[in-house]
């Protein structure tokens, strides 16, 4: 009998172990493991192109390379017109790196501002998009120097399917410097 009883309290006290165990691997004040990028919604998720379009913002807003990286394609061109030379000027994704990096450190604060879309087009495989869009930019160099301009951008985006983010192929600048 005194096996009995033994065997009996080993299990109950087996069983108490393995459910407390488990007990602690469930968490409720911590959430449960989704799929996808946690902070798709708050960052944007690049995979949509109005998603693209808030992570870049989020970017310039954070003055944060390693959410701007992934945005660009590494084909990527930036263009802009240089009124005085009657020329365009053209630079490819290490110089767009770099001088946004240098403008990321350089600045206190930096806003920009989505506005109207004034054209989208995709193709049929929804894996290349050309969109013109109008924005509002603030950068902050130091308190007593404010850059403020509005413009349109330009750009090409390209992904593989149509289940991966949004890369920048090109960006033609049409802001209003």
């Amino acid at each position: 009998m005194k096996t009995y009883n033994r065997n009996k309290i080993l299990l109950l006290f087996g069983s108490a172990v393995v459910l407390t165990g488990l007990a602690g691997c469930l968490n409720p004040f911590a959430p449960g493991l989704e799929d996808g990028d946690p902070f798709g919604d708050f960052l944007g998720d690049p995979t949509t192109i109005e998603g693209f379009f808030t992570r870049f913002q989020n970017a310039y807003q954070f003055r944060d390379t390693t959410l701007y990286g992934p945005l660009i394609h590494p084909n990527f061109t930036f263009t802009f017109r240089d009124e005085d030379n009657n020329v365009d000027v053209s630079w490819g994704r290490n110089d767009e790196m770099n001088s946004t990096y240098r403008l990321f450190i350089n600045s206190s604060d930096i806003r920009i501002q989505w506005n109207n879309i004034i054209s989208l087009e995709t193709n049929f495989e929804q894996t290349q998009a050309q969109v013109l869009r109008r924005f509002d930019l603030t950068v902050v160099l130091e308190a007593s120097d404010v850059i403020r301009t509005d413009g349109a951008v330009n750009f090409v985006m390209t992904r593989p399917d149509s289940t991966e983010s949004w890369q920048l192929l090109s960006w033609r600048d049409e802001s209003d410097l």
